[in-house]
């Protein structure tokens, strides 16, 4: 009997203890509480935010690169297609010079026209000159001839003739070696222009295929470098 109302003092005695005077055990050392559970039992797992990329800074760029593999077929083509004509314009120029060289042709020194006088003793060598000699010194020349009419004007009045006037003859004989001269100049002027047009049409090509070449890597340092994704809700 003394024995139990011993316990039951000391039982007493640890119930009146403070709860600041108790033990306490490391939070470090407590089970943490485990995921709630769902319906069925299995463990409900936390999903992160879905995250989003940031819009561009120049859409409009982004627009015009977003064809990247076609762009650059594009433009590799303009720039073989550019090459080529620049080649093909400077062989062209040549090829009139070649022409030019061999006749021998040279501006008169001094110019019977005024309006050639820059060009006074110079040969013959680009379709510039030969449209400027062809123009305004044949053409002018030829109009002294026969009072102006032409190669088959006369032709026509000598053969009425009986082709016996020998002035008709000698007119007409320099009247066709004029014209003929005069359109041959006229059509090396005229090659000559078309490989002007060729080789601006080629660097033309070549500088747009280069840009094309750029956008894509224009788009990537203005759009694309140093941005990285970003919480949807941000």
């Amino acid at each position: 009997m003394f024995f139990l109302s011993a316990v039951l003092l000391r039982s007493l005695a640890l119930m009146r203890t403070p709860i600041e005077m108790r033990p306490t055990v490391p939070s470090s050392v407590l089970p943490h509480p485990s995921a709630p559970a769902t319906g069925n039992g299995a463990i409900a797992v936390e999903i992160p935010s879905p995250v989003r990329n940031q819009p561009p800074r120049n859409p409009l760029l982004a627009k015009l690169t977003s064809l990247t593999s076609i762009a650059t077929v594009a433009a590799a083509g303009m720039i073989v297609v550019g090459i080529l004509a620049v080649i093909g314009g400077h062989y062209d120029k040549q090829v009139v010079h070649d022409q030019l060289a061999p006749q021998k042709i040279f501006f008169p020194k001094p110019a019977t026209n005024p309006a050639l006088a820059a060009y006074a003793g110079q040969q013959v060598l680009t379709g510039k000159q030969a449209k400027l000699y062809a123009q305004d010194q044949i053409g002018v020349d030829l109009t002294k001839v026969a009072g102006g009419k032409t190669y088959s004007q006369i032709s026509a009045e000598w053969i009425a003739g009986g082709m016996k006037n020998t002035t008709l003859a000698s007119e007409r004989t320099t009247l066709f070696m004029g014209e003929t001269l005069n359109g041959l100049l006229l059509n090396a002027w005229g090659w000559s222009l078309i490989g002007t047009i060729a080789t601006l049409a080629g660097w033309i090509l070549i500088a747009l295929g280069g840009v094309l070449f750029l956008l894509p890597l224009a788009n990537w340092r203005i759009n694309l470098s140093g941005r990285g994704p970003v919480a949807a809700g941000a």
